[in-house]
């Protein structure tokens, strides 16, 4: 209040918060100036009451202090009414300013982040990326595939189909023969079981070596 009287008034940031100050302060005094009113108004009501039968001018005189205090009190009333609607719309400016503070420092910070940033620029690293992605792809393809020479699919066809060519005309051919040269079962004569040869070799083998060990033994006996 004395900054306004003496010009040196605040900064323009700070008038929101000075005058939700003052007004809550002044409605604050408001309020005990009333309370004070009611006292009063109460207790010229009961010097009215108590003089209304004895002493008709001490109650006319109560009476006349109390319309006072009663009229001072409407007053009161209705400027605390607007003051508190002042209040209410300030605060509701000064919110929506701080908020539009917010909201521009915001702006800010988003401007910041993106920098130099713009859609195409964007656009074309996703480009970018996209094709790294498909190089990747592509490089991972190559090297998964083997290294030996892959045979040709149309060629393994081709003599696929050969093949199938060349069975479905031996078939009916074989068929054919089966049918013109017929089966024939010749019958061997019975043959008489032979000592084998190479048992009685084997058998005369092992009598040798018997005979052999037999004499090197009497040998060693003699001391030959």
């Amino acid at each position: 209040m004395w900054s306004y009287i003496f010009g040196g008034a605040p900064a323009k940031k700070e008038l929101p918060k000075k005058a939700i100050v003052d007004l809550r302060g002044h409605i604050s005094m408001l309020n005990k100036k009333i309370a004070h009113l009611q006292n009063q108004i109460e207790e010229q009501d009961k010097i009215a009451r108590k003089n209304v039968a004895t002493n008709k001018n001490v109650a006319k005189t109560a009476l006349k202090r109390k319309k006072n205090y009663q009229t001072q009190l409407e007053k009161y009333e209705l400027q605390i009414d607007s003051l508190e609607s002042q209040l209410i719309s300030i605060e509701s400016a000064n919110l929506n300013l701080e908020t539009m503070k917010a909201m521009k420092q915001g702006a800010k910070a988003m401007k910041a982040i993106h920098g130099d940033l713009n859609v195409d620029k964007v656009e074309n690293t996703m480009d970018d990326i996209r094709d790294q992605i498909d190089l990747s792809n592509e490089i991972s393809e190559a090297i998964s595939r083997p290294l030996g020479q892959e045979a040709d699919e149309d060629e393994l066809e081709d003599e696929l189909e050969k093949l199938q060519l060349e069975e479905a005309e031996t078939v009916p051919i074989k068929n054919q023969k089966e049918k013109e040269e017929p089966t024939t079962t010749t019958k061997l004569p019975s043959v008489p079981n032979l000592p084998s040869p190479l048992k009685n070799t084997k058998n005369k083998i092992e009598e040798e070596d018997e005979d052999e060990k037999a004499l090197r033994a009497l040998q060693t006996e003699m001391g030959l």
